[in-house]
């Protein structure tokens, strides 16, 4: 039951495109509506809410083919890419089925730490595993009338072209925020390794020269989530150097 999307929901490329079908039937956007469920993304619910869209899906990297599928929670379903990793390690697979529920605390995360913008303290490993995962935020806000359609696809190529080279098992893209413009959008990466790589890709870099001109604010952060045996939560952490994940 999980949804297919080939790339992440970028806004400006659902201004453009209208109305988004994914593969399951979604609610019309109401004053009633639950904040924290999926929205209806189309032009009008994007640019002017009703009501706070305060959720949006978890995009994750698929698992390679020897994998079976997970079985997915209904009420927040993820989104899934086409494109499927390489390989995973068992530590990774257990952080890739708890980000299945992975989503913002509130409506004023791009505000806040990245420690307390998402709900960290509900994601839940095996107590037996211990591991490393690094951690990328990108803090932006798009230049007035900056053309998103160019980014957008540069943007989708180079998501895919992380997943097929390997590493990469969330891409949230978030939406900006209403009133600020501020967006804030993470990798979860398997290891630094696999994200220092990846930045040096044809696609990426030509997202990034794209990016130099499309945005106001554009700041990166790194982080390191952590998971410690004989505990079944994770903890985040400011990246201060070396190496992280294998």
């Amino acid at each position: 039951m999980s949804l297919t999307y080939t790339h992440p929901p970028h806004p400006a490329h659902l201004r453009q495109a209208g109305p988004v079908t994914l593969s399951v039937s979604l609610t019309v956007e109401s004053a009633e509506r639950d904040p924290h469920e999926l929205p209806s993304f189309n032009s009008t619910s994007l640019t002017r809410p009703q009501a706070p869209i305060l959720y949006l899906p978890p995009l994750l990297s698929s698992l390679p083919d020897r994998y079976p599928s997970e079985p997915i929670s209904l009420d927040h379903p993820p989104l899934v890419t086409e494109t499927r990793l390489p390989d995973i390690d068992p530590a990774s697979l257990s952080l890739h089925k708890a980000l299945h529920r992975f989503t913002p605390l509130d409506a004023d995360y791009v505000n806040k730490p990245y420690a307390e913008a998402f709900n960290w303290s509900q994601l839940v490993l095996p107590e037996h595993e211990e591991r490393e995962w690094y951690c990328v935020v990108f803090r932006s806000k798009r230049k007035a009338g900056s053309d998103g359609g160019a980014l957008y696809d540069a943007d989708k190529l180079a998501h895919e072209e992380a997943i097929r080279n390997g590493g990469l098992i969330l891409y949230w893209y978030g939406l900006p925020n209403q009133n600020t413009g501020m967006n804030l959008a993470t990798c979860i990466w398997q290891s630094r390794q696999h994200a220092v790589a990846a930045n040096w890709r044809p696609h990426h870099i030509k997202a990034m020269r794209l990016a130099a001109n499309s945005y106001e604010v554009y700041s990166l952060e790194r982080h390191v989530l952590r998971k410690e045996k004989g505990s079944s939560g994770v903890v985040v952490e400011p990246y201060v150097g070396g190496e992280v994940g294998w």
